[in-house]
């Protein structure tokens, strides 16, 4: 259970859309920005490589055999690799901020801080995807080898002629895998239905094998993918919490300042919380020096009675 607002309480899609506007430009940019050197994205990359055949978990070289071997499997997993990520996931938040008001901010956050982190995992270690390793390795790019088919060219899942416009040595770790990851919890969590929920641990699966076997990532970077949104999950309360506070202290220090303004006086009357109340406690003491003088009724029989017998 992770809500984090009161129920019925909907987020403003005109604060929100801004914000994600912002880390996606973020994230993009950074892309972009942190393409180090080929050499060093190519030693990592045969790093991570030497290490799965070491512990016997390169499970992406049967896959892209598989893959390349029949096109019945690899042209509609390049499909999947060059879509479902741009369109399940801003589809699901967009869901969520509709349908599920009171888990939005949390789901929210949990995707941003994820992808914040992935950005900084592209910046610190640029890794070489298989498909770009020499070929004596044993991998075949199965998105140049089917892109008559699609929108693709040869660079990762980038249209034709925009190549420039990515990053491609940014396999580790897999967002791929990390976004898919967090639309499978959300379907299972949020989904109504059995199909739903059967989704929710489908689709992370095979966005898995689907990286895998298009030699775009290794297992090793799908697992590093899992991982970032497991910290980013652990990051986002206390990031909620932290900006909860901020918005407090905000708030406090604006209605602090308000009711430290000097009261607004019109057209030259004085307020009872100004100079007036003064005025009046002069009059008042000014007062009680006057001598009291008894006062005469007229039916007062006592005071009459006395009177006659004086005279």
């Amino acid at each position: 259970m992770y809500r984090t607002a009161p129920l019925g309480k909907r987020p403003r899609w005109w604060t929100e859309l801004p914000l994600i506007a912002v880390v996606y430009a973020v994230y993009s940019a950074g892309r972009l920005l942190v393409r180090g050197n080929e050499q060093p994205a190519v030693e990592h990359g045969l790093s991570i490589l030497d290490l799965e055949k070491t512990f016997r978990i390169n499970f992406e070289h049967p896959l892209n055999r598989l893959f390349t071997d029949h096109s019945a499997i690899g042209i509609p997993a390049d499909f999947a690799y060059a879509s479902l990520h741009y369109l399940l996931t801003p589809a699901l938040l967009v869901w969520a901020f509709k349908r599920r008001p009171a888990d939005y901010s949390f789901l929210r956050s949990w995707l941003m801080i994820s992808t914040l982190i992935g950005l900084v995992g592209f910046t610190l270690l640029p890794t070489c995807p298989p498909r770009l390793l020499d070929p004596s390795e044993g991998f075949v790019d199965t998105m140049a080898q089917y892109a008559s088919y699609g929108w693709w060219g040869g660079d990762a899942s980038a249209p034709r002629g925009l190549g420039g416009m990515t990053n491609q040595y940014a396999a580790m770790p897999s967002l791929h895998v990390g976004w898919a990851l967090w639309c499978g919890v959300v379907l299972w969590r949020h989904g109504r239905t059995a199909w739903a929920k059967a989704a929710g641990v489908a689709y992370p699966l095979a966005i898995t094998l689907v990286v895998m076997g298009t030699a775009n990532h290794y297992f090793l970077d799908a697992v590093a993918g899992a991982a970032v949104m497991g910290v980013g999950f652990l990051l986002a309360r206390p990031a909620l919490r932290l900006a909860d506070r901020v918005r407090t202290r905000l708030t406090r220090a604006d209605r602090g300042g308000l009711r430290g303004a000097p009261a607004n006086v019109s057209g030259g009357c004085e307020t009872s919380a100004g100079t007036g109340a003064p005025e009046r406690h002069r009059e008042a003491d000014a007062s009680d020096h006057i001598p009291r003088q008894p006062a005469h009724g007229v039916g007062d029989s006592r005071t009459d009675g006395a009177a006659t017998a004086a005279r």
